[in-house]
């Protein structure tokens, strides 16, 4: 266990986000993998995975559920020496990581056709997304097993173990990509259930790892079959804490399947550009959400401690950092956002409705770095319904007024991207004002 509660906060976020950044960027070398070689499959196949996609961002919900609640309570536990309850803690997580893999799983390869039924844009589009699934939706459920021990982890101070398993995974996935994809060195090509099948036996192998790790070489948290009996008033503590973080990544899906709802009618082109645009937009968001997610721990643990000072402090730190990285990423966008893309974008057409998106959106990107930093400090106080309350404003005064723009005569995609920005700024009005309620609410006990 590292201690955060003392030492400069600075140093301490510098320690946390440099590995942590690293570990996400692998994570997500594992779907930018896997759009490079789907680009090449075509734009349907590409429109199908992309599409697909978003069936993650639901699953990433329920993990970010469990995750953030294991975080929060881990860390205010370690930041109190007590390692007996951090410790019942990472049990329970495990107990309720089994339960939500089990339903991922029968949901996910019950319901993948009439999913892609609701956003495939045509036929083709439909079956590519239904053959990504099936494949993918294994390695969605493996997912809630990886979240609860680098959960657990993080919590204590400790990022590097995390990150070097998910360099080996990717690395794996890396691999397997081509061969299972495209049929390197076999001649059999699985297209877009070869994407979906490298990253689950990827997810498999990271699982193994992590746990070989628990098992052999972690000493402040381990597995322990005799906590494994499901206590609920700890379910309670971890789903209060947990529940509305959840929410949050659900609503951001349900943002996602709004827009790709409305662009429907544009066809397969546009529903792949936006899918290559907002993957690329979310690998560019890695240094903010590394940012973000070693905030969390660091405040968690001074929450723990009863140092509102430097709660306040960690604040600050992020929330600067965040900007400047925002500031510089929006430069990047504006200035060579094509090159970014092109890669994933091969057709003209969807290099074009990428690039509107990107170009775009990229506006709001220090808005969303301030509502990320909101958002880690909100789990360290142990409250995240003011979180969830944000993300909602900013989906109904997006989703409503999108979906009516659509009905209107002369309609434009560009339209919806403007709107897009609006919301995110009125958003983060919104987290720093209920951040600076509960600094009042909870530090001023403390």
């Amino acid at each position: 266990m590292k201690d955060l509660t003392q030492g400069p906060i600075g140093r301490h976020l510098a320690a946390m986000a440099v590995p942590v950044g690293a570990g996400m960027l692998l994570q997500m070398l594992y779907y930018l993998v896997d759009l490079y070689f789907v680009s090449r499959l075509g734009e349907a196949a590409l429109a199908g995975v992309s599409a697909a996609g978003n069936a993650f961002m639901a699953v990433l919900a329920l993990t970010q559920m469990l995750g953030v609640g294991t975080v929060t309570l881990v860390s205010h536990a370690a930041g109190r020496k007590d390692r007996a309850e951090a410790n019942h803690v990472f049990n329970q997580s495990v107990v309720i990581a089994a339960l939500c893999a089990a339903v991922t799983l029968a949901a996910g390869l019950g319901l993948a056709g009439a999913y892609m039924r609701l956003l495939g844009a045509d036929e083709a589009t439909r079956a590519a997304g239904r053959a990504f699934l099936h494949a993918f939706v294994p390695g969605l459920a493996l997912q809630f097993a990886l979240v609860v021990m680098g959960s657990a982890l993080r919590g204590t101070g400790i990022v590097k173990p995390t990150m070097v398993v998910q360099a080996a995974t990717v690395l794996l996935n890396v691999a397997l990509a081509p061969v299972l994809i495209a049929g390197w060195g076999t001649g059999v090509a699985l297209g877009a259930a070869g994407a979906g099948l490298a990253s689950t036996l990827s997810v498999a192998a990271g699982v193994g790892l992590l746990s070989v790790y628990f098992v052999r070489l972690e000493k402040y948290v381990g597995f322990d079959a005799a906590q494994w009996r499901p206590r609920l008033s700890t379910w309670r503590r971890l789903l209060d804490v947990g529940l509305p973080a959840g929410g949050e990544f659900l609503l951001m899906a349900v943002y996602a399947g709004v827009v790709y709802a409305i662009i429907r009618d544009f066809g397969a082109a546009a529903q792949a550009g936006f899918g290559a645009g907002s993957r690329v937009m979310q690998a560019i968001f890695l240094p903010a959400l590394a940012i973000a997610f070693a905030a969390a721990p660091i405040a968690g643990q001074n929450v723990g401690a009863g140092q509102p000072g430097r709660v306040r402090e960690t604040f600050r730190a992020a929330a600067i950092a965040n900007t400047v990285v925002m500031l510089a990423l929006t430069a990047l966008c504006q200035w060579k956002g094509e090159v970014l893309l092109a890669a994933f974008a091969r057709e003209p057409a969807v290099l074009a409705m990428a690039d509107q998106f990107l170009g775009i959106i990229s506006w709001n990107f220090v808005c969303v770095g301030l509502v990320l930093t909101c958002s880690s400090l909100f789990q360290a106080l142990g409250n995240t319904w003011p979180s969830l309350l944000s993300s909602a404003v900013r989906l109904f005064t997006f989703a409503i007024p999108a979906l009516w723009l659509a009905r209107q005569p002369g309609f434009r995609m560009e339209s919806v991207w403007h709107l897009s920005v609006a919301t995110v700024v009125l958003q983060a009005v919104v987290s720093l004002a209920l951040l600076r309620w509960q600094f009042r609410e909870k530090l001023a006990r403390a």
